[in-house]
């Protein structure tokens, strides 16, 4: 059940983040829920490297969001989103 529930939040973060990044248009749902996934991990991992805390779930959804935008923003410099 735990996976079922990590795939939703990652395509809703996936998803948010790609109309941040306006490119959403580009992601399906297999995308957004893949950048989700791996965003909001990776938007976990800078926050604790900067000795940040994302302390209630308001700020967990805006460390996810800005993981996932910070790769979206990779993944158009490497030229995969236009």
């Amino acid at each position: 059940m735990g996976l079922i529930v990590s795939l939703i939040i990652g395509g809703i973060v996936g998803w948010i983040a790609s109309m941040v990044m306006k490119t959403n248009a580009q992601m399906g749902v297999l995308a957004n829920v893949i950048v989700g996934v791996i965003g909001s991990s990776l938007g976990f991992w800078i926050a604790g490297a900067a000795g940040l805390s994302a302390a209630g779930p308001v700020m967990g959804w805006v460390v996810a969001v800005i993981g996932a935008s910070v790769l979206i923003f990779v993944l158009k410099l490497l030229g995969i989103f236009k």
